[in-house]
């Protein structure tokens, strides 16, 4: 009874690990855009998501012998709704990795296995948090034994070789999982704007209307620049990838943040970031290091943006996901605090 004890508080400990790894990685994979380190976080979310397959025997046991306490001390609801939640994360997510464009269609519109991916675990985080609310159980010496180490690292690898066979089977199957980028999303209109999606953050929508002009502030003063001004002809090819699962490269044009403070501020003394805003309040603040390749961009493949991707112009930050990557861009404040004094991700 001793070893099926701890048999079950392993497996709980286990459990938890991985949910708390894929949990974290997906956030993390929110944010990071760089080819190496966007690979490394898609890799270790993949595994931990997959590696919780692996639990499924261990976990069986521990509750068949919870359907044999009393039933004031069973918890079988909360268990289900748990199962059931973790069990629509690791299905869509591997339906996103194959290459499945959607799962159902509401007025026409797919939802895609990813979007499905992200709501399930948004629910699943708040049904995981009221599950063990209440149900605190101290460290104890044997979860940092050598046994327990073992297992932890047979566990990983285990997870690794899971994460490498599914991707072995896109590839020698053909699925479009085989073509994803390193970040886990999918090519869609490179060098053509107009076959890229039209994607909003949230609660963010195409503005109505817009200026004629953008706001420039720093070191105390305010200048109005025109839009028309920022066709100065810098250009960048970078790769526009977005969170909701797709990517396009293209070549901009525009303006960098770095000749835009230069031509109309001039030096400003103790500036750290500058924090570029949208019509709509979304906002990012970029380290002042980088403003010489970011771009406030007015052209794609040489054709004015649409509406739908910013027009009249948008923030373009190679290197980081679409969600830094401001639509309909209305002021730009140069300032004296750090650029990650900032949420993680806009909360608007």
């Amino acid at each position: 009874m001793r070893g099926l004890q701890r048999a079950g508080r392993r497996s709980n400990l286990a459990l938890l690990g991985l949910l708390l790894v894929a949990g974290g990685t997906g956030v993390l994979g929110f944010a990071v855009g760089t080819p190496l380190a966007g690979r490394v976080v898609a890799v270790a979310h993949g595994a931990a998501g997959l590696g919780l397959l692996l639990l499924v025997p261990w976990k069986t046991v521990v509750v068949r012998r919870a359907r044999a306490k009393p039933p004031q001390l069973r918890a079988p609801a909360a268990a289900y709704w748990l199962t059931g939640l973790v069990a629509v994360c690791v299905v869509s997510g591997v339906l996103h990795a194959a290459g499945a464009a959607g799962i159902w269609a509401t007025s026409g519109t797919p939802v895609a296995a990813l979007q499905v991916h992200v709501g399930a675990a948004i629910v699943l985080v708040l049904a995981l948090v009221a599950h063990i609310w209440g149900r605190h159980q101290r460290p104890r010496r044997v979860d940092l034994s050598r046994r327990t180490l073992l297992g932890t690292g047979a566990l990983a690898g285990g997870s690794l070789a899971l994460w490498a066979l599914t991707e072995g089977v896109w590839r020698v199957t053909g699925a479009p999982g085989a073509r994803r980028s390193g970040t886990g999303s999918y090519e869609r209109g490179t060098d053509d704007p107009t076959a890229m999606p039209v994607t909003q953050w949230a609660s963010d929508n195409v503005p109505d209307a817009v200026g004629t002009s953008i706001t420039l502030t720093g070191g105390g003063r305010e200048v109005v620049v025109p839009l028309a001004d920022l066709d100065r002809g810098d250009e960048v090819r970078a790769r526009l990838d977005c969170t909701g699962g797709w990517y396009a490269d293209q070549d901009w044009r525009g303006t960098t943040l770095a000749r835009l403070v230069a031509d109309h501020l001039g030096e400003v003394e103790g500036a750290q970031c500058l924090q570029v805003t949208s019509v709509t309040g979304f906002s990012r603040r970029i380290p002042l290091r980088d403003a010489g390749g970011t771009l406030l961009a007015t052209h794609a493949a040489g054709r004015p943006l649409s509406a739908g991707h910013g027009a009249p112009v948008r923030l373009v930050a190679p290197g980081r996901r679409g969600v830094w990557w401001v639509k309909w861009v209305d002021r730009v404040e140069v300032l004296d605090s750090p650029w990650w004094l900032q949420p993680p991700f806009p909360l608007q």
